[in-house]
């Protein structure tokens, strides 16, 4: 989505992904960017060639966040922007809950594993940044409420994540639907809609 926001502003767009399946969603969405099979740890780009860098809810899950975050300084042209968007704090983030519904279906995470929630401290995340060679500017937190009609378009949209793809071909769609289903159930509304509070934060620093 933001690549194909980005490209309807004008921007070039060049992005990667571990997944195949999401890289055809980019190129589908997308036909005039360049879409790579890659790790974050391991940018297939060439030094300085971006304005701007983003990664949406990606940096936390990388096993060693400071290497990412250096690759994408490196990858940024000096003084371009470098912007990282992950969850905010957990703590009373209804959100929360359905993110942590699929854990059950998962084989259990080794000692030390990064997980959704890693980056969310603003303390870490500035520190993590400057560890990498960039320079921190703006930490801001943005309402991202979930909203949903109906419940089968709850389910559809919160099964389309990669989390959801890997509990899937673990446990079965049956089981990934039961799971959000019964993380969902508060949070229904009398209309039959959906609304699941959830927070965002944006890290804007300079390569």
């Amino acid at each position: 989505m933001a690549a194909w926001i980005a490209a309807s502003r004008g921007a070039a767009v060049s992005g990667f992904d571990a997944a195949d399946p999401l890289l055809a969603i980019a190129r589908e969405r997308v036909p005039s960017g360049t879409f790579r099979l890659a790790d974050l740890e391991e940018v297939p780009f060439d030094d300085g060639s971006f304005d701007v860098v983003t990664g949406f809810n990606a940096f936390q899950f990388a096993s060693d966040p400071v290497r990412a975050l250096a690759e994408a300084r490196r990858v940024a042209r000096k003084g371009g922007q470098v912007a990282v968007m992950t969850w905010g704090q957990p703590e009373g983030m209804e959100a929360a809950a359905i993110v942590a519904s699929l854990r059950p279906l998962l084989p259990p995470p080794p000692p030390g594993a990064p997980g959704p929630f890693a980056l969310s401290d603003e303390t870490k995340l500035r520190g993590l940044a400057e560890a990498a060679g960039l320079i921190p500017e703006d930490v801001v937190d943005v309402d991202c409420t979930w909203r949903y009609p109906d419940e089968a378009t709850a389910l559809r949209g919160l099964g389309s994540s990669g989390v959801a793809a890997r509990a899937r071909g673990l446990a079965g769609a049956e089981a990934v639907d039961d799971a959000h289903r019964a993380a969902i159930a508060p949070f229904r509304q009398a209309d039959g809609a959906f609304r699941i509070g959830a927070t965002c934060r944006f890290l804007v620093a300079r390569a």
